[in-house]
């Protein structure tokens, strides 16, 4: 096929749902190109940047286990990609490859749409679950918007430390905790976001009391396999507005398209049922 080509790397890669995204935006809007995925082993993966553009590429999405070991390999990196700790996007500009975390914007996008206003106010605390990459991008974007409070809640409190410690300076204040002392901190906060895995099929439950959660707190749990959570279950119940994870994987991959393709998409219905019928 003719025109722009990207794929997406990692190892394994056939769970990637990337080919699915971009394949229906480059279809829906009529553009010459192609997506595809590539299994791309670690011991692989510098001749793999080395070749990308012999090969033909314009660029790519990048899974695990390569987001941080691929970002030696390129020439730039974005200030969000330094902050985050990971690459989950690459693209040429100027003959040089340039890698980009565009996580930090698919997780507020997500929010946007799903749950307009979540970020207003002026005493606003948000709770982290988590203390991984995806939490990496979720604090991030919550400095972004300028919270003044940012509690980050993990099994291992130590992780959750080493987390709150590398955005030190930054502008909000960051405080950590373990699971155990985690209802203390949910009376006051207007948006609980689950950056875990727990609660994914497959994985340990995820048992978190929402009782201590204000009415009008967002739950958003970034997991999207399933689709509903028992946490977002347990919050719907509780009259609580849910934010579900799909949107952030559909909402991050906005950024990379436009770069390789020079189209920016758009996150519809139409995209996320066309998803869904995988998952």
């Amino acid at each position: 096929m003719s025109g722009p080509k990207a794929c997406v790397i990692g190892w394994p890669i056939e769970h990637s749902r990337s080919p699915l995204i971009h394949g229906h935006w480059l279809k829906t809007l009529g553009i010459e190109g192609s997506y595809d995925k590539q299994a791309v082993r670690p011991e692989d993966l510098a001749g793999f940047v080395i070749g990308m553009a012999d090969a033909g590429l314009v660029g790519c999405n990048v899974t695990v286990p390569h987001k941080e070991a691929i970002m030696p390999l390129l020439d730039e990196l974005t200030a969000d990609a330094r902050d985050i700790g990971a690459v989950n996007t690459v693209w040429r500009d100027a003959g040089k490859w340039i890698g980009g975390n565009t996580d930090m914007t698919g997780f507020l996008a997500n929010l946007d749409a799903g749950a307009p206003g979540w970020d207003a106010g002026q005493d606003r605390t948000a709770v982290v679950l988590g203390a991984g990459g995806a939490a990496r991008a979720v604090v991030a974007g919550l400095i972004a918007r300028e919270f003044p409070r940012i509690v980050i809640a993990n099994r291992t409190p130590e992780r959750a430390s080493a987390l709150a410690q590398s955005f030190r300076g930054r502008g909000s204040g960051i405080e950590t905790c373990g699971f155990d002392d985690l209802s203390g901190h949910l009376r006051d906060a207007v948006i609980l976001v689950n950056a875990t895995s727990l609660g994914m099929a497959g994985s340990d439950r995820l048992r978190i009391d929402l009782s201590r959660l204000p009415a009008g707190a967002v739950v958003n749990d970034l997991v999207y396999v399933p689709l509903e959570t028992e946490l977002l279950a347990h919050a719907r119940a509780r009259g609580l507005a849910t934010v579900d994870g799909l949107g952030m994987l559909l909402h991050q991959a906005v950024p990379g398209f436009a770069r390789w393709f020079g189209v920016t998409p758009s996150v519809d219905a139409q995209l996320r049922a066309h998803v869904l019928a995988s998952l």
